[in-house]
């Protein structure tokens, strides 16, 4: 049976009297890639920061209703966010890797929580870049800046330094919107070899891309969840007359 990772329910976002999310409902499904598509505006990376409270750090946001991973509450008064964003980890539209090695960027994570012994590291920087499809292109040059390396291996980094510190789910934010095609290649590859281990949620305004890539998809607009289904289903034979406006290129 298919086990749902995340349940969002009733969710509301505010950016002071402006209301930016309107009554989301929607079940995430884990070892999966949820793609979330709609017009620039319409919610879908807010909706995103919501699942690991990124919108926290925003002035005047206020958020009802609930999101649940693995059967918690991540908006309860006990929840500790360090914790949730180790667990449920982001990547963003640009490559953001740190100012420093390559070995360094990959480190940082589980150097913060804890982990000291040069051996142990060494295990987790090679796993995580061979995870991230990019060991064999860097491992001659660990201590090389990450700043030398391309645009496509700067976000394969960025996606190796999330899964160091071992989360569960990982958020990506329109992550190859400022890559090449060959690079997007690689990052879409990627996630088809990742979602046996992890539930992936992407943003993404390629409708090829949602298509390619994703189990699920969802179609926000104007703050609304219009609909969500089965990839397939959704870019076939849609509920709403807008979904299929709007994959058609009628609007958006």
């Amino acid at each position: 049976m298919e086990k749902h990772k995340i349940k969002v329910d009733n969710l509301n976002l505010y950016y002071g009297d402006n209301r930016a999310l309107h009554d989301i409902k929607l079940n995430i499904r884990e070892n999966s890639i949820a793609a979330l598509i709609g017009p620039s505006g319409c919610g879908k990376s807010t909706f995103l920061r919501t699942l690991n409270r990124m919108n926290d750090l925003i002035d005047n946001v206020k958020i009802t209703g609930n999101v649940v991973v693995d059967g918690q509450s991540i908006y309860a008064p006990e929840t500790d966010v360090v914790s949730l964003r180790k667990r449920v980890g982001m990547v963003f539209q640009r490559p953001n890797p740190f100012p420093m090695s390559i070995y360094d960027n990959i480190a940082y994570g589980p150097r913060i929580h804890g982990i000291k012994k040069k051996a142990v590291l060494d295990e987790i920087v090679e796993r995580s870049l061979e995870q991230s499809a990019l060991w064999d292109e860097v491992k001659d040059r660990l201590n090389k800046s990450a700043l030398g390396l391309s645009g496509g291996q700067q976000q394969r980094l960025c996606i190796a330094r999330l899964l160091a510190v071992e989360p569960d789910v990982l958020l990506m934010d329109e992550p190859t919107s400022a890559l090449d095609p060959i690079s997007t290649l690689k990052v879409e590859e990627l996630t088809q070899t990742l979602k046996d281990r992890y539930t992936i949620i992407i943003v993404t305004h390629n409708m090829q891309q949602a298509a390619r890539i994703s189990d699920y998809t969802s179609f926000f607009l104007n703050g609304f969840l219009v609909e969500s289904d089965k990839t397939d289903k959704i870019f076939t034979t849609p509920n709403d007359q807008r979904t299929e406006d709007y994959i058609t290129g009628r609007f958006g």
